[in-house]
């Protein structure tokens, strides 16, 4: 583990914090169904621990059972306020990590669970901060994704990602839409990968995948 820097305050960290905050119900209506079926998998509930990486407005915490122990690593500190209401709406036992993903404040083994939404396609060093969720995983604990990928080599969109990427990557925080994400996780040393791919109406960010991994 690296010292954890402390949470981000700057302009581009307020706006777009503002921005999800202000995007209504469409996390619920373009990946509430399959979020459902995927907690209702993790080790969850009270006396339970959750981590998440980049939990931003905390869509996440309407699928996790009452009493569970949340831990959140989120680096835009405008998040903050969101998260704790967030928590108390759905009785979650909140704790706000220092630092973000690459450098989490937590023992080896120490989570029964870690999940990772629309995350990784920002984080600086996906190999590191995937290296983190096994460090605090206990044997046997799931790390639950599901995030936006590269399209197929050789297709347009694959072209336009590519060619995108910088105003893109502004616009959306360090967002890369043409990050091999699927292919971080199987490289990361987990026991077992299950994952299938899906596509939502979100333009450039079209390809997702959503899946599990075991520790």
């Amino acid at each position: 583990m690296t010292d954890a820097p402390g949470p981000r305050r700057d302009l581009r960290a307020r706006l777009f914090a503002w921005s999800l905050a202000h995007a209504g119900d469409a996390d619920r209506r373009l990946y509430g169904a399959r979020k459902r079926t995927l907690f209702a998998r993790l080790d969850a509930g009270p006396g339970r621990t959750v981590v998440e990486i980049g939990a931003g407005a905390g869509p996440n915490a309407a699928y996790l059972p009452a009493g569970t122990r949340w831990l959140v690593a989120e680096p835009n500190g405008f998040f903050y306020d969101t998260l704790r209401t967030a928590a108390e709406r759905h009785d979650l036992a909140l704790e706000l990590l220092a630092g973000d993903a690459h450098a989490l404040p937590l023992p080896d083994a120490s989570a029964d669970a870690v999940v990772s939404t629309l995350v990784l396609c920002s984080v600086g060093d996906p190999g590191a901060a995937l290296a983190e969720v096994r460090r605090v995983l206990r044997p046997g604990g799931a790390f639950l994704f599901v995030e936006h990928v590269a399209a197929d080599d050789g297709t347009w969109l694959r072209r336009l990602q590519r060619g995108l990427r910088a105003p893109w990557g502004w616009a959306g925080d360090g967002c890369r839409p043409d990050r091999d994400t699927l292919g971080a996780i199987r490289a990361a040393g987990f026991s077992r990968v299950e994952a299938e791919a899906f596509r939502v109406p979100l333009g450039l960010a079209a390809p997702h995948v959503a899946g599990i991994a075991w520790r």
